[in-house]
């Protein structure tokens, strides 16, 4: 276990009402003050991960609770964790490191709990500029809900009732006396560390640190301290007078997203975001919340702005976009051949959802160009990165960049490919070595790199291979390519069924004649320059004529990972080829004796 230290940080002690605070900082004192509150059983260092990502832009503060951490407990501790001196505590560290100007504040757990409080009453009005909240309600929303219930049961309600009930049941246990410091001190502390690797995926980085058995122990009192009493009689004023963004974990196993049905009640300034992790998401995704943090405090500051969904909206309107923007919304998205065509068009696409976008491509201008123009568009953040997808060692390189300044990939698509045309006799070794490295060992390079890092996160992901209807529909003219995109349909559905156990979805992507730049570049074997040169000009023309844009396909590669799809022909012709080459597999092969235009 760790020493109970940020890495970096600059620490004081605040005393306020009878217990010293440790206080740590990070960054530039004299940009906005972004203050971290943990929750139940932490203490600050579950945000060590969040707070280095935030500290590039902000002034970042995180302090221990009273009792925990390398901050003191209240004497005696029975009525020294109400929320009433909890939010003394907030005040004397605001005061102590922003005492100039508003702080943005984000809590999870206990730290939402207690940071609601802090949002709702008040004395703290015109201290607090933005509140993110992750994995913890407002007691006295909490409070209300339950009433609600209560009062007007019906089937659906009663049913969230239970399901709420089920979920609280460490609530329960942690009002029991003495029992729950006897676990924390004895063999639940000791098992702690081991459970969260297990349960949450958390990774087993240092966290949690040795003061875990007295944290836990001493932060039971903010249950017994608070719970019964707000539930029972919830303020009726608990609105927020600042900006909140709620991140809502869609797999936590503690809080139903139920709870927050009616939240718009009591925040007339709300932007709603889901992730798919469990509870522990500053530790799972603190790449993701540091994103998200960082642009919603960016907008709090931004001179007469209102932090809202609006903000992230994706161009694209209605139902499917807003789920875009839900699913991917800060997600972490790396597309090969981001320089043109199908690949330039998906990290648009991504970029419109909210997502955080690595734009890969041999041609580093161009790669460059997609990231600025991502950003633009709405990307959280995005990245121009210049490699070759054949080289492995070139690949390696990449996967280790990106793991350690951008974070985990969540979607992977691998795009990158080159068009080669010819008979099987005109083809060479060289031609033949050529597509495969790009169009086969680009995509197993991708994989393997990529898709080991989501995997050791322990916290899914997805994974997209561009193939082509060229993998199921043959042709006198295209055995390398054909070959090479047929050999990406079957490592995808390889992958996919590997990887299902770990929550990892891999789709397939095959589009038909699709207006790209793939035909000005292709190469035609068995043929002089000048006839190549001809050959790509007329295909470029067809392809044209045909006008299906890379747009189209790009939709069907955020819907495919969106619904998890295992195979997604695009195009009228790509679909009707793979209906064909599952029931008229004769008729095929027939088309494909047919002597292509040249």
């Amino acid at each position: 276990m760790g020493s109970g230290q940020v890495n970096g940080a600059r620490e004081r002690f605040v005393r306020t009402g009878g217990v010293e605070l440790c206080v740590a900082e990070l960054g530039d004192a004299g940009r906005p003050t972004v203050l971290l509150v943990h929750g139940y059983p932490d203490s600050k260092e579950v945000w060590s991960e969040v707070a280095a990502r935030l500290a590039e832009h902000f002034h970042v503060v995180l302090y221990d609770v009273r009792g925990h951490g390398r901050s003191t407990a209240p004497a005696p501790l029975r009525g020294g964790f109400t929320l009433e001196k909890l939010t003394d505590d907030f005040l004397a560290v605001a005061d102590a490191v922003s005492p100039d100007a508003p702080v943005h504040l984000v809590g999870h757990d206990w730290g939402s709990v207690q940071a609601w409080e802090f949002t709702t009453v008040e004395r703290t009005r015109g201290r607090i500029a933005s509140f993110t909240s992750i994995s913890g309600p407002s007691l006295d929303h909490f409070g209300h809900w339950i009433k609600k219930r209560m009062t007007r049961p019906t089937p659906r309600k009663v049913g969230q009732l239970l399901g709420q009930g089920a979920k609280s049941w460490y609530v329960y246990m942690l009002h029991t006396p003495v029992l729950p410091e006897l676990a924390w001190r004895g063999p639940l502390g000791k098992q702690w560390p081991r459970l969260l690797r297990r349960v949450e995926k958390v990774p087993g980085d240092g966290y949690p640190t040795s003061s875990l058995p007295s944290d836990a122990a001493h932060g039971a009192w903010l249950y017994r301290d608070n719970v019964r009493a707000r539930l029972r009689r919830p303020r009726p004023d608990a609105r927020a007078h600042a900006p909140v963004q709620l991140i809502t974990p869609t797999g936590d196993i503690f809080l139903s997203p139920q709870l927050y049905d009616e939240l718009e009640r009591w925040v007339p300034r709300l932007t709603r975001r889901t992730v798919a992790a469990k509870h522990w998401v500053p530790r799972t995704r603190p790449d993701q919340l540091a994103s998200w943090i960082r642009e919603f405090v960016i907008s709090a500051e931004a001179p007469g702005s209102v932090p809202a969904t609006a903000r992230t909206e994706p161009v694209r309107k209605g139902r499917r976009a807003d789920a875009y923007a839900q699913r991917f919304g800060g997600q972490l998205v790396l597309v090969t051949g981001a320089a043109s065509g199908i690949g330039r068009a998906t990290a648009f696409a991504f970029a419109e959802a909210g997502a955080r976008v690595v734009a890969v491509d041999r041609d580093g201008e161009g790669a460059a160009r997609t990231a600025e123009l991502a950003g633009l568009i709405g990307a959280a953040e995005a990245w121009g990165e210049q490699t070759d997808v054949s080289d492995e060692a070139a690949m390696e390189k990449l996967a280790a960049k990106v793991a350690a300044e951008y974070g985990i990939v969540d979607v992977l698509v691998n795009n990158a490919g080159i068009g080669l045309s010819g008979s099987f006799f005109a083809t060479t070794p060289e031609d033949w070595k050529k597509v495969l490295d790009v169009n086969l060992w680009g995509v197993i390079h991708g994989c393997r790199l990529f898709g080991a890092q989501m995997a050791g996160r322990g916290q899914g992901g997805h994974i997209v291979n561009t193939a082509s209807a060229a993998a199921y529909q043959p042709s006198k003219a295209l055995p390398a390519y054909a070959t090479s995109k047929a050999a990406v349909l079957m490592l995808s559905e390889c992958l996919r069924a590997e990887l299902a156990g770990q929550g990892i979805g891999v789709t397939a992507v095959c589009p038909g004649f699709v207006n790209t730049d793939i035909t000005a570049t292709a190469r035609f074997a068995g043929v002089d320059a000048a006839e190549e040169k001809r050959r790509q000009k007329r295909a470029s023309r067809l392809y044209g004529l045909r006008n299906y844009p890379p747009e189209k396909v790009a939709d069907a590669i955020l819907h495919a990972v969106l619904t998890d799809r295992a195979v997604v022909p695009v195009t009228p012709e790509a679909r009707g080829a793979h209906l064909m080459s599952r029931f008229t597999p004769k008729a095929l092969r027939a088309i494909a004796r047919v002597e292509p235009p040249l």
